[in-house]
């Protein structure tokens, strides 16, 4: 059950149902050309309040701006909280070389004895300590469906996991990350109960439409019919379901839906969290007759959450999920006052058609044109996740032809695929449904041979590039496709969802020669090297290097210019060499690759076996 309750509100009141005082918006107070809801001059607008207010007259301009601007801050700072004078100022200090993590649900390991919760915590002082330092538990909330992305009470952890108290453990120990699942909520939950039996404020929370209206341009990354009909006591409604029917579109045209929003925010930042996945956030704001996507209300939504947290006292930092086009992905990054940090979608399918066509043409032709991320921004670098590896980011990127021949290839290593609704009508590929391991089972070519190797070059791209690096634990892990998960539960991302028995996997971990020893060890090794050096500082200067297509080569700066790393990874299956004079090393210092610890000649030749990643600096 999501909470229910509101904080009093403030200024003139009016009836509500069941005694509660309205807000002044619901209480006839609608005056949008009022001074009450002018714009605050920009070189004025520096206070919290200005900031705020400026924010929600965009948003809600029929709404009184001043009352809202009053409750928006009570909603994040409750009786009263302390805050900052001042906003943080963007800069590159909320985040060093030595952060990476690990995206998990909380039930991904298991023992039949013990909170999973506490194994999870476990297992990563036991393995990754001194090579990742975050932790991204997925939705660990009480939920109906979607393997957490149906929440239905955002207050409590699922009973199943743990507790809260787990959860503060696990926030003390590492830098905590957990999902705002901001767009919909369960269709079993308090709230949309509420909203049939037309109860206030919920009646209001949902978004309704007709099938009359025109939703030809909806955006939408499912097939199901966007609309559902349920009964209520006002008659027959018509509720927008962007991702399935247990998933309910919320209403944030209703202010009080991002009073609610704000509040649970503040709740979970109280528990620890420290990076906020703003999930589906490109879809919030709907409007009948357009796509409903990457509206200028969601920005603005966005906006004022950053606002609020560059007053938190705590170091909060936002991450938008929108899984799209690079320039409107880029786009939530704003000028530096939105996301802090953006998901670099179209890395997962781009590392894998270079490890299966052994040809880096696609992407270094596309870092060449990823801009630096803005000060105070940064890029979140993953190749894996517990959705599938989204194609849509690659559209305009890799050619139809390289796309059929990924798809192909996943598949015949038995992978899946799943489909979204074109707008007109006609579907398309969403995403592969692959363990990212199993992924790199074949190459285009059919070879089978240095899958490992193969699989370590994809994660090893991962690590090097401007950002900041996450892994999937199924990745960390090497766990192959759960196909029986799959099957038995009817839905193709449950693939890549494999639950571990702790004590066998224990074991797996323990025996030098499997695939998860393996794997883990090496990739441990490699961000335990990584965590130390300044040349990979998430904002450090990155160049694409003109090499062998077989190769891509980045060059690292440190921030401070005293280090500099040339990234090479041979993404085939031959032995290259490349002379070190097009590195253009510098004669009087001396160079070592990282990874072996080997001398490099600033006149000799880099040999790269299959596969091979080299990460050659000038100091220690």
């Amino acid at each position: 059950m999501l909470r229910r309750s509101f904080p009093r509100h403030v200024g003139k009141p009016g009836a509500a149902p069941g005694g509660r005082a309205l807000p002044p918006w619901r209480a006839g107070y609608t005056q949008g050309n009022s001074s009450r809801s002018r714009p605050i001059p920009e070189k004025a607008a520096t206070s919290l309040r200005a900031r705020v207010f400026n924010l929600i007259a965009q948003i809600y301009p029929e709404h009184d701006a001043g009352a809202l601007t009053r409750e928006v801050i009570a909603a994040f700072w409750p009786e009263g909280g302390a805050r900052r004078q001042r906003p943080r100022k963007p800069s590159n200090n909320l985040w060093s070389e030595r952060d990476a993590l690990v995206i998990t649900y909380g039930n991904s390991i298991l023992d039949g004895s013990h909170k999973p919760l506490d194994l999870l915590l476990d297992f990563v002082e036991a393995r990754l300590k001194g090579a990742v330092n975050g932790v991204h538990i997925l939705p660990f909330f009480p939920y109906t469906s979607d393997d957490g992305f149906a929440v239905t009470d955002y207050y409590k952890v699922d009973a199943a996991l743990g507790d809260w108290p787990d959860i503060q453990r696990i926030g003390k120990e590492v830098m905590l990350m957990s999902d705002m699942v901001l767009n919909h909520v369960s269709s079993q939950g308090t709230w949309f109960n509420d909203y049939r039996q037309g109860r206030a404020p919920y009646d209001k929370f949902f978004k309704e439409a007709l099938p009359t209206d025109d939703l030809s341009d909806v955006v939408r990354p499912r097939t199901t019919p966007l609309l559902r009909e349920v009964d209520t006591s006002m008659g027959p409604r018509h509720v927008w379901c962007t991702f399935s029917h247990d998933q309910v579109d919320l209403d944030f045209h209703n202010p009080e839906v991002l009073l609610e929003i704000l509040r649970i925010l503040r709740f979970h930042i109280d528990q620890g969290v420290r990076i906020i996945r703003l999930d589906a956030v490109a879809f919030v704001w709907k409007k009948i007759g357009s796509p409903s996507i990457h509206l200028p209300q969601t920005h603005a939504i966005v906006k004022l959450m950053r606002v609020l947290a560059d007053f938190a006292q705590e170091k909060v930092i936002l991450l938008t999920e929108t899984n799209v086009p690079k320039a409107e992905n880029l786009s939530y990054f704003g000028r530096r006052d939105e996301a802090h940090m953006v998901y670099n979608f179209p890395l997962p399918p781009l590392v894998l058609h270079a490890l299966l066509s052994g040809n880096t043409r696609y992407l270094r032709r596309w870092l060449r044109s990823m801009p630096p991320a803005p000060l105070g921004c940064a890029y979140f670098n993953f190749s894996a996740s517990h959705d599938g590896i989204g194609m849509r980011p690659v559209e305009g990127i890799l050619p139809p032809d390289e796309v059929g021949h990924i798809i192909n290839t996943v598949q015949t290593s038995g992978g899946l695929v799943s489909m979204r609704a074109l707008p007109g009508g006609g579907q398309s590929v969403y995403e592969i449904n692959c363990g990212y391991f199993d992924a790199m089972s074949r190459t285009f070519a059919g070879e089978e041979a240095k899958k490992i190797e193969r699989f370590l070059c994809s994660q090893t791209v991962v690590m090097s590039l401007e950002g900041i690096p996450a892994f999937y634990i199924h990745s960390l892990l090497a766990t192959p496709n759960d196909h029986e998960a799959a099957a038995r539960r009817g839905m193709n991302r449950a693939i890549n969802r494999h639950r571990w028995h702790y004590p066998a996997l224990q074991e797996k971990l323990d025996d030098p020669d499997s695939d998860q020893a393996r794997v883990l060890s090496e990739m441990t090794r490699r961000l335990k090297i990584r965590a130390k050096q300044s040349g990979f500082h998430p904002n450090a200067t990155q160049l694409t290097l003109q090499m062998d297509d077989r190769v891509l080569g980045v060059w690292r700066q440190s921030l401070d210019r005293q280090q500099s790393i040339f990234a090479l990874h041979n993404v085939s299956d031959e032995t290259i060499e490349l002379d070190s004079y097009a590195l253009n090393l510098i004669d009087d210092e001396h160079w070592h690759d990282l990874l072996t610890g080997e001398a490099i000649e600033t006149d000799g030749v880099i040999p790269l076996a299959p596969y091979q990643c080299r990460w050659i600096t000038n100091t220690v």
